[in-house]
């Protein structure tokens, strides 16, 4: 069985092609620029060459793509965008209009002459990583799956705060499965991941990643990467026998930290990671550890904010957390924010590799929501009776 995971952050797409009858350690993969990235960067070749762009496409990441166009603008040239991939910028497009965008029809797009060069807005591009694998004479064909991540502030009505939107949707989720069971984090954090069908209707960009994915030929899952994350990691052979743990995943943009425990998730926060340092981080793991973490003190300071579903403290107090086998456990392309940290924390690299944390939580939700695979994707994250052979015994 072959499952394709995509984990789409802010500076790079990190992707895993799982096949069942090999140890995960033997799995391919790849870390290449985020789809966003590539945006930005075709922008700056356009505004070194002197040339307007139009934007066409879906809804994607935000954040470099934007910085791109600004600096089109900041330069005199035009930036052109159908609503939907301006939507990319900002949901209320009277907001992008303000930036300096002007706003295009699909059919107003060929009509534009050559020297505005045209950029498409899209997360997921299977054609372009099927064909990176062919490259290496590896074909996806007769996938099980294919599972993708993305970050999703959600759609926020008019004068509500997207900060306050998606933490209102983070906690409906969990609130829809914490339950008092012992389970494991998969059947928790797998909350987070949808079939196309059941993508929340708020949920835009998901739902531009499932449009996206006509070229596929197999089951979709689509995913909040920032919990995939913290699935992953919660793999890794030192986290995995924690009864009680904190794991965070520290990105580019976003820093999100779980509390998990027997009754599922107990607590989290997030926050913008570029408002954090070491001494601010420490203090907000402190305060999740002894469950006295107030929304408002990540909010209050620009991040997304923070829930407590308990008021007990984790059994040992935080400032013994050096001591601790289980926390906090760190992983994300910015987990150095943590190096310096006096919780000592613990770097976990599941199956061997941190940077695929977030494909093996996305490998686990595709467990949790197609039953016929989940028996098969149990016994390689376990480790029992997974695939032992070489890659060169393996053949499609």
């Amino acid at each position: 069985m072959k499952i394709l995971a995509v984990d789409i952050g802010t500076g790079t797409q990190d992707i895993f092609l799982y096949d069942s009858r090999l140890d995960i350690e033997n799995g391919y993969k790849m870390v290449v620029p985020s789809p966003t990235l590539k945006v930005h960067q075709r922008l700056k070749n356009a505004a070194a060459r002197g040339h307007s762009v139009v934007l066409t496409g879906r809804i994607m990441g935000g954040g470099p793509s934007t910085w791109g166009a600004e600096t089109l603008l900041r330069a005199g040239l035009a930036v052109y965008a159908t609503p939907p991939a301006a939507r990319s910028m900002n949901d209320d497009l009277a907001v992008v209009q303000a930036m300096g965008v002007t706003m295009v029809g699909e059919d107003e797009v060929a009509a534009f002459p050559e020297t505005v060069e045209r950029i498409e807005m899209r997360d997921f591009d299977f054609p372009a990583i099927e064909q990176a694998f062919r490259h290496f004479d590896v074909q996806l064909n007769k996938l099980a799956a294919v599972a993708v991540g993305v970050f999703d502030h959600g759609n926020a009505p008019a004068g509500i705060s997207d900060r306050q939107f998606r933490f209102d949707y983070l906690n409906e989720r969990i609130l829809s499965v914490n339950r008092i069971d012992p389970v494991h984090p998969a059947s928790i954090l797998g909350c987070f991941a949808f079939l196309p069908e059941n993508i929340p209707s708020i949920m835009t960009r998901m739902q531009a990643v499932a449009a996206s994915a006509v070229d596929v030929d197999a089951p979709l899952v689509v995913m909040d990467t920032a919990p995939a994350a913290v699935l992953g990691a919660s793999f890794d052979d030192r986290v995995r026998v924690c009864e009680q743990v904190l794991i965070v995943n520290v990105g580019n943009m976003h820093t999100l930290a779980f509390r998990l425990g027997p009754r599922g998730v107990e607590g989290l926060f997030e926050h913008h990671t570029g408002l954090l340092d070491t001494g601010s981080l420490d203090g907000l793991l402190r305060d999740l550890a002894n469950a006295t973490l107030q929304h408002e003190d990540v909010f209050g300071h620009h991040g997304h904010g923070a829930l407590m579903y308990t008021n007990q403290p984790m059994a040992l107090p935080a400032d013994d957390f050096g001591k601790a086998t289980y926390g906090p456990a760190v992983v994300g392309p910015r987990r150095s924010l943590m190096s310096g940290s006096a919780l000592k924390p613990y770097f976990p690299a599941p199956f061997g590799d941190m940077m695929m944390a977030g494909c093996f939580g996305l490998l686990g939700a595709v467990g949790e929501l197609l039953p016929e695979t989940r028996a098969v994707i149990r016994a390689s994250l376990f480790q029992s009776g997974a695939g032992s052979r070489a890659p060169w015994d393996v053949q499609d």
